[in-house]
Formats: structure tokens, sequence, C-alpha cells
């Protein structure tokens, strides 16, 4: 039986062998005649910027944009989205103008304005798509129209992708190994019922009325106590006082000594931090006690409320929990976080989880096709809790020991959501994946910097988790050099 990928590459045969021997691309007219199944190409127009733009849809409703570039380095990088897509996004389109084939996707639906979930209601094929289906099947295809239009399989394809995006990066390492040869996986939403729990046991402390959400007791002047606090405590015992907190862990931040807090706002921050239980069952992890707390930051993602948003959503994990919860779990728009319990937790999203989770630890099959995985979280992520991802980190090792050959994680402290803060975040992960494919140089080590008007003003080695870097004591603090890898006690 034909798989999809091979019953395109069959009808392009014929364009593929016709064109052997020529150097020349084909025309953007002959790309909008390819007759590939179940695909439509909407439109392929030439940029400016020397690329092709070709524009598509699969299976009548996944949405799709490649761009070729007329110098072509022979290479393939799908990108990633974010939140619940619901547009094209290709979080990766930069490399066009390295000379790589990029594409990106809607995941298989239109969505509304803002964070809604509400295109996922009762319809099972979008949920799907959205899961898992519309990122394997979109490159399926780019690599079909590559084939065509440039007379060659790409030589080497990747991923890339950041929240939203690195949940997908690790449901292709999983379910379709094959599909990419390096993957890299930053910030991922890979567990996407636990992480819509945690969501829900945060609001439910911060916001326990429904009726009631235009104020919560951790206001600017409470967060910025806590940063204060947390800077104070934890920023000094990693050797250097800079405003990064090197590893979290490690600096055993006491919530009890921070001063000024009320009753209520200390109980808020010890929901941030405690994740959501089942019993005495830990389904997802709460945010990292000791990680930076940006008062701006931790307002939009978690706290609350934010000035015009709208009332049925005091902050942006409030949205995508509740969101999450009504459309993907129990496909029921009224109900309602305030009366939940998590009881029932497990049974009660088993079959959204089927779906949307990237959480299987068994990467025997990246392994055996010689795939390279990077995963990297940024400590003061505000949005996904970084413990999860090393909690999933942990338990591959724990299956296969010699993970490292194949994947590796690292921690980036003092970074936002993908990207951002007081740390040195910007990172070529790109070509980090590249080097480790196709020139088996495994990242020991990558460089992250931090960057003010185009200038760099901070680098940092980032080390393969658990280890983390250290100042040397001598030397410019604000240059990767002069610091060096150390396993912290705490792990």
């Amino acid at each position: 039986m034909k798989t999809f990928a091979s019953a395109c590459l069959a009808v392009l045969c014929g364009v593929a062998v016709a064109r052997a021997q020529s150097d020349k691309h084909i025309s953007t007219e002959a790309l909008r005649g390819l007759r590939l199944p179940d695909v439509v190409i909407e439109s392929a127009t030439a940029s400016a910027a020397n690329y092709v733009q070709v524009k598509g849809i699969i299976g009548g409703n996944n949405r799709f944009e490649l761009l070729l570039p007329e110098k072509w380095n022979g290479r393939f990088v799908m990108g990633g989205g974010g939140g619940f897509v619901g547009s094209v996004q290709n979080s990766a389109q930069y490399s066009v103008k390295l000379g790589y084939a990029t594409a990106g996707t809607d995941t298989g639906h239109e969505g509304p304005p803002g964070i809604s979930a509400a295109w996922a209601y009762t319809n099972l094929e979008a949920q799907i798509n959205f899961g898992y289906l519309a990122v394997h099947r979109t490159t399926e295809v780019s690599k079909a129209i590559i084939r065509a239009y440039y007379g060659a399989d790409a030589a080497f394809s990747y991923f890339s992708g950041c929240s939203r995006g690195g949940g997908q990066a690790m449901m292709e390492s999983q379910h379709y190994p094959n599909d990419f040869d390096g993957i890299v996986a930053g910030a991922p939403a890979f567990d996407w019922p636990g992480l819509a729990a945690n969501a829900v046991a945060i609001q439910k402390v911060l916001y326990p009325d429904a009726s009631h959400l235009d104020q919560t007791a951790l206001d600017k002047q409470a967060l910025r106590k806590l940063q204060q606090a947390i800077i104070d405590q934890c920023d000094e015992k990693d050797g250097l006082k800079d405003g990064v907190v090197q590893d979290p862990p490690s600096a055993n931040f006491d919530l009890s000594k921070v001063s000024g807090l009320t009753d209520d706002q200390r109980k808020s921050i010890e929901a941030i931090y405690a994740g959501a239980r089942s019993a005495n069952t830990l389904i997802y992890p709460g945010y990292t006690p000791g990680a930076e707390c940006d008062p701006d930051q931790w307002t939009a993602w978690i706290v609350g409320p934010i000035p015009g948003q709208n009332e049925h959503a005091p902050d942006l994990m409030f949205a995508f929990g509740t969101q999450i919860f009504k459309y993907l779990v129990f496909n029921n728009p009224d109900w309602n976080y305030a009366t939940y319990d998590f009881s029932n937790f497990a049974n009660e999203t088993r079959l959204a989880a089927s779906f949307l989770d990237a959480t299987n630890t068994d990467l025997s099959s990246l392994k055996a096709r010689k795939g390279k995985l990077i995963i990297w979280h940024g400590w003061a992520d505000p949005a996904l809790p970084p413990q999860a991802t090393i909690n999933y980190y942990q338990q591959v090792l724990a299956r296969d020991p010699s993970a490292p050959e194949y994947c590796r994680l690292f921690m980036v402290p003092g970074c936002l959501h993908c990207g951002g803060g007081p740390g040195a975040s910007d990172v070529d992960w790109l070509t980090a994946i590249v080097n480790w494919v196709e020139h088996d140089k495994a990242p020991d080590h990558v460089i992250a910097e931090k960057r003010d008007h185009g200038n760099v003003v901070m680098s940092r080695p980032l080390f393969v988790y658990p280890d983390v870097a250290i100042y040397k004591g001598t030397g410019d603090p604000r240059k990767a050099e002069n610091f060096t890898a150390k396993r912290p006690s705490a792990h």
C-alpha cells in the first residue's frame, strides 16, 4: 500500500525525470499546474526577494505555504506555529534568506481572532489535524513540491518551533521520526491536558469566582516585591551578581522570607509554584521558585487582569486552560473551571491526550534513523513551566541512558517564553542542529547572546542539562569565554 508521500512522488516522477539533466527550476505556471493527491495548489508567485511562494490546501482544510529560494542550499526546514495556530505560521520563515526551502501550516483550521479553540467544538477532524496530522501532511506535500521544483529531493530536512511549535517538534520526533533529520523543540507545549490543568489550578486560586475576573490579589506592587526578593536571595548564589539566576532549583528560594505580602498574596504565589494535583498525584508541575519574576510578563500570562482584555479571560493561561477543557476535552462551551476538580482527570482527558500529547519517552525510532533532537526551555518562562520539559528529558534518559547521542536539553537562564528576559537567550539553534546532523558535531554547548539595537551586550554558554554556566572569577562577565560548566548538587 502506497503512503501519501509515495503517491505524491509517483505523480511527480515524470516531472523529475524530464528535468534530471536541467539546472533550471520549473516555471511558476508549472508549479500551479501540479496535481498531487488531495492537494490544491492555489498560487505560485515569484517574490522580489528571490524566492517563489507556493500556497495551497491539503485535504480541503489544511492550508500551507512553501517558500522556494532561487539559490537553494539543498535543505528543507519547516517552522512551527504558536497557540492554537489558526493561520499559516512558520517560525523558520527567515531561513529562506539563508537558502532553505521552508514551509508552515495553519494546522487545518482558521481560528477566530484572539485565544479561542471554538474551531475544535465537536470537530474531531480539526482536533486531529491540530494535534499531529497537519504538520506531517504538510511535510510530505512540501517535499513533493520541492522535488518537482528543483528536480531533486532535499538532502536534509529539519523542523524548528517554540511553544506550540515546540510541541509540534516533539510530536514529529515521536510519531513521524522519518520526516526530519534534525528537530529543535523550544519551550514545548507537549502535554496539553496537563498544562491546562496547571493553568486552571492556578486560576481557581486567583479567581475562585468565575463571575468576578476583574481583580486579583497579586497586583503589580506584590509582583515587584517578589521579583526583588528572588534577585536578593538567588542572584549571587551562582557567584555573579548580574540579575540572572543561572540555576533556580539550586538557589533554594524561600517565599516565607519575603516581607510585605498579604496572606492571600502568599497563597496565590504558592499556587503558581505548586502545580496541579489529583489527590497526591502530580498532574503537571508548577512554575519554578527562584526563576526571575517579570511583573509585566506574569500579569499577562499568569496573574492578570490584563487591561482591556476580554472579561472571560483575564490572562493568557486562563484563556488557554479553559479553552482546552471546553473545546478539546469536554466539548462543552459551558464548562466551568471554578467548579471543576481533578479527581477523574486521567479518564476525562484520555481521548484528548491521545491526539494532543507528545509525552512518549520512547525515541528509539528517532535513534534508529539517526535523527537528532535538541530541546530547550527558558528558566524564567511565564507561560509553560520549564520543570515539565526537564521531567520529560529525565524520563527519556531513564529509558535510554545513551539518549544524549541523539537528544539533548538546554536550559536558558533568564529567558522568558521563547526568548527575551534579563538573560542571554538569542541562540542560532538551526546551525546547531545542522552541525549535529550533517557534521556529527554534537552540541556540548551553544552560545546565547543578548542584543541591544543589534549589538551584542552579553553572551553566555549554555551547556547540556544539568550542567550550568558558572563565572570563572576573572575576565569580562559579559563574555561567554569567561564561564565554565558546573553540575549543581541539586541535580
